[in-house]
């Protein structure tokens, strides 16, 4: 079965052009134009991943990303002409998976986007991937943080932690590793599976995006602690 894309861009050369160059690789397109008719399309129609563009007419690609991470968790990727680092930050905390900046080349898009779908597919294949395998816990309960790596459920003090797959396996991680202080470098390897670099921020925004959903203040951190220098820790 055909995967389903959803592209949501205002410009409508730069969505036919995705779609051909998405169609051509086998996967059904879905277009929007308007972030509420994204919306809408989400909730009756499968999709498998988003492509968002941050200038939208009616409401922008930030916020479309924080509605659609209330009820899905399907990979996002943002389109944007902003440059700036915060606009980056600001999408992956919101829950986004990949920043994309225009103008692009449609071919490194169609590569972006088999990369997210291989790796969200990795994540939540039956049993996990082979990474996951071996001696590994099929749950973990951390001082009323509980989470079945199985069913990628989590909840908080019997509450639902909606944890995007990327975000589950950040805290996944840490869990199978507490007591140790695990390095943003290590952190990014693992999970991403590509070579860190060291200005990257995308472990920070999504430890952040983290302690968000879990309530976890940064000035009074009782789940994830940081250790300045070193990286990131659950405490035993």
């Amino acid at each position: 079965m055909a995967e389903h894309i959803l592209v949501v861009d205002d410009e409508t050369e730069v969505a036919d052009l995705l779609e051909l160059y998405l169609a051509n690789e086998g996967y059904q397109v879905w277009k929007c134009f308007q972030g509420k008719d994204a919306l809408e399309l989400v909730e009756r129609e499968p999709v498998d991943l988003a492509l968002l563009d941050v200038m939208l007419p009616d409401l922008d690609g930030f916020a479309l990303c924080r509605n659609i991470r209330k009820n899905h968790y399907f990979p996002v990727i943002m389109l944007t002409a902003r440059v700036e680092d915060v606009d980056k930050i600001n999408g992956l905390m919101l829950g986004a998976d990949d920043y994309i900046t225009k103008p692009f080349n449609p071919l490194e898009v169609v590569a972006r986007v088999k990369t997210q779908l291989r790796r969200y597919h990795s994540y939540n294949s039956k049993g996990g991937g082979k990474e996951q395998e071996g001696k590994e816990p099929e749950e973990l309960e951390i001082r009323g943080l509980c989470m079945n790596r199985r069913t990628h459920q989590s909840t908080l003090f019997e509450k639902k932690l909606d944890l995007t797959p990327r975000e589950f396996a950040i805290l996944w991680y840490l869990g199978c590793h507490q007591g140790e202080v695990v390095s943003s470098e290590e952190l990014f390897e693992a999970v991403w599976k590509e070579k860190y670099l060291d200005n990257n921020n995308t472990v920070m925004a999504h430890i952040g995006r983290i302690r968000d959903k879990m309530q976890d203040s940064y000035r009074n951190q009782k789940f994830i602690r940081t250790v300045w220098g070193v990286g990131y820790t659950i405490e035993k």
